[in-house]
């Protein structure tokens, strides 16, 4: 279940997602050495660092870590360490990340920095003087981080760890003393995974109740667009049941007759796929538009030659026209009818008939006036 944490100035708040999320692990390596009482070069050695954080929110965070010092420096007055180990350290600590504290905590950061401080056990490997044996100890230091993608941070992080169950001769009790301190610092890399954290907008009260207004107006115009859908569906059934009836009832035919003293008769010739030559079939439409015209020397023809939709466009209307100058030439050339009394055009792709391959045809319409 998301929980919603602590509002920003912007009038945000950021969302914490569940516990399994905004974990980071990290390794190091690193160096430590004495602060005061030793040489602090010559005591200085390496260091292997592991830790664990769970951030609580943007800018704090809780986590377990641990270090151990290598064996290959000798402290003065001991000897080396019979273990791999001269030193090691596991405790628990607390971070605070000083650039989300302020401005969008949500947004992506390159580089952050902040302070990390703890308490946990020490552990001394060494023989001699002060044999292998365990203190309370607390630690602090800065962190230092360069978010170099969505996941992986490399990290710098000086810090000072104090013995403070080992006292000075001086006193009576543990105390932050240099003598009894250490110096850290540590370089590694870590790894980010789980949900980050998500930021939201914060609205006051009079903004959800703007809010809710709108949503109310709303919900009332879709409420009237349903009920005019459902009107709408309502007429659309009703022509539909109309049409069906249209469509199943016997057509009224009324004939008329026109009286027409003038001869107009229409004559068709057919023609091939893809062709614009008069077979020997349409010959006899050809011969009689001929005989017509030469027993009634004033008619006219009119000759519009069509093609069908099949293939290119532009070539089948050159196809039409090629169609109708076929039956003119015909028409002069065999039968010896004068050009003037002829008109061939080309009418394109034609929807005379619902057989399309009927619209491959010349028709020869014959005046007499």
């Amino acid at each position: 279940m998301l929980g919603l944490c602590a509002a920003t100035a912007a009038g945000q708040a950021y969302m914490r997602p569940a516990l399994s999320d905004n974990w980071s692990a990290g390794i190091s390596l690193g160096v430590t050495s004495p602060v005061k009482g030793h040489c602090f070069v010559r005591n200085m050695r390496p260091t292997l660092g592991f830790d664990l954080e769970k951030r609580v929110t943007p800018a704090f965070g809780l986590g377990a870590e641990a270090y151990f010092g290598f064996n290959t420096s000798r402290w003065p007055g001991h000897t080396y360490s019979h273990t791999s180990f001269d030193s090691s350290y596991l405790g628990a600590y607390g971070s605070i990340d000083f650039m989300r504290l302020t401005g969008d905590p949500c947004s992506p950061r390159l580089f952050t920095m902040g302070l990390r401080a703890g308490a946990g056990w020490g552990h001394n490997f060494m023989s001699g003087p002060a044999p292998g044996h365990s203190f309370f100890a607390t630690k602090a230091g800065l962190f230092f981080n360069l978010n170099v993608s969505p996941r992986f941070t490399v990290s710098l992080s000086p810090s000072m760890l104090w013995n403070l169950s080992d006292a000075p001769s001086s006193t009576s009790s543990a105390s932050y003393n240099s003598r009894r301190a250490t110096f850290n610092l540590q370089a590694g890399v870590r790894y980010r995974f789980g949900r980050e954290f998500e930021c939201v907008a914060l609205y006051d009260g009079a903004q959800i109740d703007a809010l809710n207004g709108q949503i109310n107006t709303l919900r009332a115009g879709l409420d009237k667009s349903t009920a005019a859908v459902k009107a709408a569906e309502e007429r659309i059934a009703m022509l539909a049941a109309q049409l069906d009836q249209c469509r199943n009832s016997k057509p009224d035919i009324i004939r008329e007759v026109t009286v027409d003293n003038r001869l107009n008769t229409v004559l068709d010739i057919f023609f091939l796929l893809g062709s614009s030559s008069v077979t020997a079939d349409q010959m006899p439409n050809v011969e009689r538009i001929a005989l017509f015209m030469k027993n009634h020397p004033g008619s006219t023809v009119v000759i519009k030659g069509y093609a069908s939709r099949d293939g290119n466009r532009t070539l089948n209307e050159r196809l039409a026209s090629r169609r109708a100058e076929a039956v003119k030439a015909l028409l002069i050339k065999r039968y010896h009818i004068e050009p003037s009394r002829i008109e061939a055009t080309g009418a394109g792709i034609g929807d005379l008939f619902e057989e399309d391959s009927w619209n491959r045809v010349s028709v020869c319409t014959i005046h007499n006036d």
